[in-house]
C-alpha cells in the first residue's frame, strides 16, 4: 500500500493540517505522480470554504500540479516513469457519452475532479486517470506552467473556441488571476487587445503583458467611446459591472463569455442581443487535447503565469495572501 503524505483541510473554512492516506493499488489506467509544483486557486479557497455545498472532509485541496510520473498502471502505454506532466481541475470522465466521444470530456455529466471528493495536489503525489495527464513542453518553467492547468486553459477556451483571430479586437475584463493569462492569449492569437480595470495602476502591466489599449471603468466615458467597438468580451472577475453597457460595446454578433461568476444574476436588455445577433455565454475548463493545444501555444509564445512561489509547509501562509488578493498574480506551492 503507498502512503502519500500532504495538508488537508478538516472542516470549512479551516487551515490545512499534515495528513496522510493509504492510495491502494494503482489502478491499471492511472498513473502515480510525483508533485514538484502547486498552483492555488480560487476554487481550492472555495472547496475549502465548502461555498459550493459539496465538500467533504478531510481531503487535500489543489488542481493545478507539475511533477513527474512516478509510477504507470498495466495498461498505460503512453507514459514512461520520469516524464514531466501536469494535471488540471479535471481527473477523470465516463468515457463513452457523446461529450467524451467528441473529444469534450470536460462537458461529461459524470465528470471527475481532481481535489473533490477525493485528494488532490497540496500533497508528496497524487493519482489520476492517465487520460487527463498532459506532458509539459521543455520550454515551459514548471512554477509558471502550474497556474495554465486551470487558469490557463479557463481563458484559453473560449478564446480559441470562438474563434478570436488576427481579425478581432477583443476586450478582457480584469487584469488579475485569469486575466493576465488571458491578455498574453489574446495577444498570441494576433488580436486588438483592450484591457479593462477598476485600477488605473495596472496600465503599465496591461500593456506589457499584451494589451494594445487600457480602458479605466471608473471612468464612464471609457466604455462609453467603445459602442460597436469588440467582437469579444470576456469576463474574468466575480463582481458586478454594467453588463449592458459591454453588451453595447459589441459590434453585430460578437460575444459576451464570463469565466468570472458576479454574485447578482445578470440584467441584460434583450433589443441589442436581437438587433445584433450579440451571444451572451458561459465557459467551463477545456478537454486534456485543448489543455495540449495549450501548453503548445505557451510554450511558442512566451506565454506564462506571473507567480509567487511558496514551500508546501508555508500553504497556510500562501492561502492567506490569496483570500487577501496580495499575490500578483498566481501562487504556486514548489519543492
Amino acid at each position: 500500500m503507498a502512503l502519500i503524505h500532504g495538508y488537508a483541510t478538516h472542516a470549512a473554512g479551516a487551515e490545512l493540517l499534515p495528513y496522510k492516506y493509504e492510495a491502494g493499488e494503482l489502478a491499471p489506467h492511472n498513473v502515480e505522480v510525483k508533485i514538484s509544483h502547486c498552483g492555488i486557486c480560487r476554487s481550492d479557497l472555495h472547496l475549502i470554504d465548502n461555498d459550493w455545498g459539496f465538500s467533504q472532509y478531510p481531503f487535500i485541496p489543489g488542481h493545478e500540479i507539475v511533477g513527474t510520473t512516478a509510477a504507470v498502471g498495466s495498461e498505460v502505454d503512453d507514459f514512461t516513469v520520469g516524464e514531466r506532466v501536469g494535471i488540471g481541475w479535471q481527473s477523470g470522465s465516463c468515457g463513452h457519452c457523446e461529450w467524451c466521444r467528441k473529444g469534450l470530456e470536460n462537458l461529461c455529466a459524470k465528470m471527475q475532479a481532481t481535489c473533490l471528493h477525493r485528494n488532490g495536489g497540496f500533497a508528496e503525489a497524487v493519482r489520476v486517470d492517465s487520460r487527463f495527464v498532459v506532458p509539459i513542453p521543455d520550454a515551459l518553467a514548471s512554477e509558471n506552467a502550474a497556474p495554465l492547468l486551470c487558469g490557463g486553459i479557463t481563458v484559453y477556451s473560449p478564446i480559441r473556441n470562438h474563434g478570436v483571430n488576427a481579425t478581432s479586437r477583443v476586450g478582457i475584463i480584469g487584469i488579475g488571476g485569469l486575466g493576465h493569462m488571458a491578455l498574453q492569449f489574446a495577444r498570441a492569437f494576433g488580436a486588438e487587445v483592450t484591457a479593462f480595470s477598476t485600477s488605473a495602476a495596472k496600465e503599465p502591466e496591461a500593456l506589457s503583458l499584451g494589451a494594445h489599449h487600457f480602458v479605466n471603468t471608473r471612468d464612464s466615458k471609457g466604455l462609453k467611446s467603445l459602442v460597436g467597438h469588440f467582437d469579444f468580451i470576456l469576463s474574468t472577475i466575480n463582481a458586478d459591472q454594467d453588463w449592458a453597457a459591454y453588451l453595447n460595446a459589441l459590434r453585430p454578433t460578437g460575444r459576451l463569455v464570463f469565466v468570472g461568476v458576479p454574485p447578482k444574476p445578470l440584467s441584460l436588455p434583450v433589443l441589442p442581443l436581437m438587433a445584433g445577433q450579440r451571444h451572451v455565454a458561459g465557459s467551463p475548463i477545456g478537454s486534456p487535447w485543448q489543455i495540449r493545444e495549450m501548453l503548445d501555444v505557451a510554450a511558442r509564445h512566451g506565454v506564462k503565469a506571473q507567480t509567487e512561489r511558496f514551500a508546501f509547509d508555508k500553504v497556510n501562509t500562501a492561502i492567506g495572501r490569496v483570500r487577501k488578493n496580495q499575490v500578483r498574480y498566481r501562487a504556486v506551492l514548489a519543492r
